[in-house]
């Protein structure tokens, strides 16, 4: 069983990381919990289904998303975004032949809050539409999304964003595990997160691979009643010199919050003249 004293003490690490500002992380429920012991296979499997479901069930979806990084060991401040996203494969197209599209609005810390930002894979010739918040929003500017200014502050590009390319991500990393000898999972069933009843997977090393962006712990959270992944974070190792009791280091993690699918976007929707957006 996992103590109410456990949730507590992870709670107040995803505080910490964050230092106050937006949560990264909303808490979990307190209160003992049930953990079952799994497998790599399993969670891959469990991860499969999942996206597949994803292919087939789901054209398009608005979220919340919160989102902290860590850049060349930097853990930058925390991001609130409220995004919207055409999935590649609406349309039950499995192959993904659909061009993705995606919105942001910047909503918190305040330094940002009104940036938006437009990238569509078949819109403005693949460049990124923005404009940043309060006097500096006067200029909507359009930036390739691989460029230094587009990266600047960002672990991955924006066309790495989304539900469907968090599951291809776990399932990467998962067949890389897949016969390691040195990583436990387990799944502790009914954690609660903004009111939703989820699964919690987590997967540890008992060694560091070396690779870049090796963790110690990642944990994966389920919606049981979709099926769809609405948590991943991911921790790294102490420091050299550190105990191994020592506070795990955040390398990322990503929260969706109120997903509404199949909301019906449109073309308006990635269209920077939209008379909802301030794009000038």
């Amino acid at each position: 069983m996992i103590s109410a004293v456990w949730v507590t003490s992870l709670t107040r690490r995803h505080e910490n990381a964050n230092g106050g500002g937006v949560e990264a992380v909303p808490s979990f429920e307190t209160g003992d919990r049930e953990v079952l012991a799994s497998s790599i296979a399993e969670v891959l499997e469990i991860a499969q289904d999942s996206l597949n479901r994803l292919r087939q069930d789901v054209d398009d979806y608005t979220a919340t998303l919160i989102k902290q990084e860590s850049i060349h060991s930097i853990v930058a401040d925390a991001n609130e975004l409220f995004v919207k996203v055409q999935c590649k494969h609406r349309g039950a197209a499995l192959d993904e032949t659909q061009p993705m599209r995606v919105y942001l609005r910047f909503i918190q810390p305040l330094s940002v809050a009104g940036r938006e930002v437009i990238w569509c894979e078949d819109l403005h010739d693949g460049k990124m539409v923005a404009h940043e918040a309060g006097l500096m929003g006067m200029l909507t500017v359009r930036l390739d999304p691989n460029g230094m200014i587009a990266m600047r502050g960002q672990k991955y590009p924006i066309y790495d964003i989304g539900l469907t390319n968090l599951l291809k991500k776990l399932i990467e990393r998962g067949k890389q595990d897949l016969d390691n000898p040195n990583v436990s999972v387990t799944i502790t069933k009914n954690i609660e997160i903004d009111g939703l009843k989820c699964d919690l997977i987590q997967v540890k090393r008992s060694q560091s691979s070396g690779s870049p962006d090796d963790f110690s712990l990642a944990e994966i959270c389920l919606d049981r009643s979709r099926n769809l992944p609405i948590r991943y974070t991911a921790y790294g190792w102490p420091a050299e010199g550190q105990s191994p009791d020592a506070t795990m280091p955040l390398l990322e993690s990503y929260t969706y919050l109120n997903i509404q699918i199949n909301v019906g976007l449109t073309e308006q929707d990635f269209d920077p003249a939209n008379p909802d957006y301030q794009f000038r």
